[in-house]
């Protein structure tokens, strides 16, 4: 390999590094939402994965059955975050041209 390639390798990491600290800024910015229950509870989610908001519809709330009511938020919490992470996910793809680099994010 000569040093011509390898120059240009590392000018093309810290391109791909500079992208990925942009999309790292804008992710916070953008959000998924998810339901479950028929849409009886809504999550939002950022894409850092981080839980913004919780809605629940009043017709859920059973005091009777409370653990129906924790499944339901379980559930759509999970979706929200796999969406979230299947957000990231197409979002590196398009900046490390589908290369799988574990510990990026």
């Amino acid at each position: 390999m000569g040093f011509g390639n390898m120059g240009k390798m590392l000018k093309q990491a810290q391109k791909i590094q500079q992208e990925m600290a942009k999309l790292q800024e804008e992710l916070k910015e953008r959000t998924v939402e998810a339901s479950a229950g028929g849409g009886v509870v809504e999550v939002t989610v950022s894409g850092k994965q981080e839980l913004l908001a919780i809605k629940i519809k009043p017709e859920v709330v059973d005091p009777e059955d409370i653990e129906m009511l924790q499944d339901l938020v379980l559930a759509a919490v999970n979706e929200g975050l796999r969406k979230s992470q299947e957000m990231v996910a197409d979002e590196m793809a398009k900046i490390t041209g589908g290369l799988n680099i574990p510990g990026l994010f």
